[in-house]
């Protein structure tokens, strides 16, 4: 008997987190997190951004700038030791990195340059007019995520190549159940030591910039693991930055003679 009502005690909670999910719309759930964070018109004219933050490594504040552009080029500048390192740069055709053993900026190969030409469609969201992109959103249902219940949205997108193969593109976000931001993000590690694992980025504290909100908290790590905090200091909408910031530095221009 015992057995029985806890099955059924199981039963009632998974059809009412279900019933709970079918209230709302995977579209309706996409509209209100447009709707809460400045509406899809201000976001579609958005061309840029900048985030000043910092990460804790070993008890040292590291300073980082990330920059993202409209039309896909992007860089992350760590400030480290005096010295300023820049990593996952992409211009619109080249990805480059420093590499931290020489200090010599490094191209990636082909499969990852494709790949980072792939997420160009994701400025300045993924979910923004996310149809028009092939993608796909599947409303899973409800789960809490610290204390808050949430919308657990599938969405996805075009695939990759990973070592020469096709693999799927997918994620999991987590829509606040009230307000309708993500809170967090899963996605499967496909590559690199942790290859299998689930990584989760966490998003907290959002803030209004000229219009917009976005999350001023920011964990990156392992599902049921360690994370790193991102600690964003600020952001700056529409910067303007100079083309020569992305370029390969073996491919910069050189001063013209007189």
């Amino acid at each position: 008997m015992r057995k029985f009502q806890l099955l059924f005690a199981a039963f009632a909670v998974i059809t009412l987190s279900y019933a709970s999910a079918q209230d709302v719309t995977v579209d309706e759930i996409i509209d209100g997190y447009f709707e809460s964070t400045g509406g899809k018109d201000a976001w579609r004219n958005l061309k840029g951004m900048k985030i000043s933050a910092k990460v804790n490594q070993g008890g040292m504040e590291i300073p980082l700038e990330i920059v993202q552009l409209a039309d896909g080029k992007q860089y992350t500048k760590i400030t480290f030791q005096g010295m300023e390192i820049k990593q996952g740069v992409f211009d619109g055709e080249t990805m480059w990195s420093t590499n931290f053993q020489s200090m010599k900026a490094e191209k990636a190969d082909t499969e990852t340059t494709e790949n980072s030409k792939l997420d160009m469609n994701d400025f300045p969201d993924s979910f923004l007019d996310y149809k028009d992109k092939g993608y796909t959103a599947e409303l899973l249902g409800t789960e809490t995520i610290d204390g808050a219940e949430t919308y657990k949205v599938k969405l996805t997108k075009e695939p990759r190549m990973l070592d020469g193969k096709e693999v799927e593109d997918v994620s999991f976000y987590y829509f606040d159940a009230e307000s309708f931001v993500p809170l967090a993000v899963d996605q499967e590690i496909k590559a690199g030591p942790q290859a299998g694992a689930i990584g989760r980025s966490t998003m907290s504290d959002y803030q209004e910039v000229e219009g917009l909100y976005f999350p001023f908290s920011m964990t990156q790590g392992i599902k049921d693991g360690p994370s790193q905090p991102l600690m964003i200091e600020s952001i700056e909408v529409n910067p303007e930055i100079d083309a020569a910031a992305f370029a390969f530095p073996a491919e910069q221009a050189s001063p013209t003679g007189n």
